[in-house]
């Protein structure tokens, strides 16, 4: 009997679908039974705000311990809420291709977020979302909110809440199905977290080689690309993942473009960038760099991702979004 690869996941609802998703996709290149492992970690346990409990890193913590304590192979972790820094023994080792990464708001009526009425309830726990929604509609009341996307579907249904703001890559892997109205946010005017919609598979740098080598048939390059640049901005803005930022990268045509935005938590003030690169996809293949000039503004014609990202950050940093953000 072949062994079955341990699969350690959160419990909710949508990270065993995430981590499904991934389990059957393994099984069809490793040729063995992939199980998955459930674990609790102190987010699924502790209600209070993710800012209070120290962001969404939370959730990852407790699934790193047990995957270094040899209780499961690999972990799959949406890569929005990992935060940035890689702990000794480590790896990701794959990142799947990428789910729809915009925003969308959730209504009963269809009502657009900007037409809300004075005094309509927005719910979201995002920092980033309360000041894209004060943005959007200054006149609506935000509503700290938790919990997974059947409760907070639910709170729209009854009238609890006016609407709700979600991921869609969450609503599609779920398959959530609603009479609720659905609004999409376009991503030029409302960018989302760095690496929304992508997930990232992670394992132990000591990993044997066949796992290694299968989880290296799940990696999508352009999804690669793209995530390494976004969490690079956000890594060098030293922010966690809880910070009122945004940054989206798209692959398209040899080239990267690049938009991030820091904001007041209050949305009165935002700083943006809009940045393109050429992509030498061969050379970033080997090198995990990008060998091109940007010549908009005079960029090195050979950074690498991490350079593309960080450079990113200090143009923000240098238009004052240090004094937007909290620091890590």
């Amino acid at each position: 009997m072949t062994t079955p690869i341990r699969l350690g996941t959160r419990r909710s609802a949508l990270a065993t679908a995430q981590s499904g998703h991934v389990a059957a996709a393994l099984e069809r290149v490793a040729g063995r039974p992939v199980e998955l492992v459930p674990i609790v970690s102190e987010g699924d346990t502790n209600r209070a705000s993710l800012s209070e409990i120290g962001g969404r890193g939370v959730f990852a913590t407790r699934l790193r311990e047990a995957l270094l304590a040899g209780e499961c192979d690999l972990l799959v972790h949406s890569l929005k809420d990992l935060p940035t820094a890689m702990p000794d023994g480590l790896v990701i080792a794959a990142t799947p291709p990428r789910e729809d990464a915009r925003d969308v708001v959730i209504t009963r009526d269809g009502t657009p977020l900007h037409e809300l009425r004075t005094g309509s309830t927005v719910g979201t726990g995002s920092p980033r979302r309360i000041a894209q929604v004060r943005r959007r509609a200054p006149h609506a009341q935000v509503v700290d909110i938790r919990g997974n996307v059947d409760s907070r579907l639910a709170r729209v249904a009854s009238g609890e809440l006016d609407a709700i703001i979600l991921a869609a890559a969450g609503l599609s892997r779920l398959g959530s199905d609603t009479a609720l109205r659905r609004e999409d946010l376009g991503l030029a005017e409302w960018p989302t977290a760095p690496g929304q919609g992508a997930l990232a598979v992670e394992t132990t740098t000591d990993a044997p080689g066949e796992l290694l080598d299968a989880l290296a048939r799940l990696d999508d390059e352009n999804t690669r690309i793209a995530v390494t640049v976004e969490r690079a901005i956000l890594a060098g803005l030293e922010a966690g993942c809880q910070a009122p930022m945004a940054a989206h990268a798209a692959v398209a045509d040899e080239t990267i473009r690049v938009r991030a935005v820091v904001y007041e938590p209050g949305g009165d003030r935002r700083i943006c960038l809009d940045v393109t690169h050429p992509l030498e996809r061969g050379y970033i293949r080997r090198n995990g760099s990008g060998n091109g000039a940007d010549a908009a503004d005079g960029a090195d014609p050979t950074l690498t991702l991490h350079e593309i990202g960080s450079s990113a950050a200090h143009r923000l940093l240098e238009q004052g979004a240090a004094d937007l953000l909290p620091r890590e």
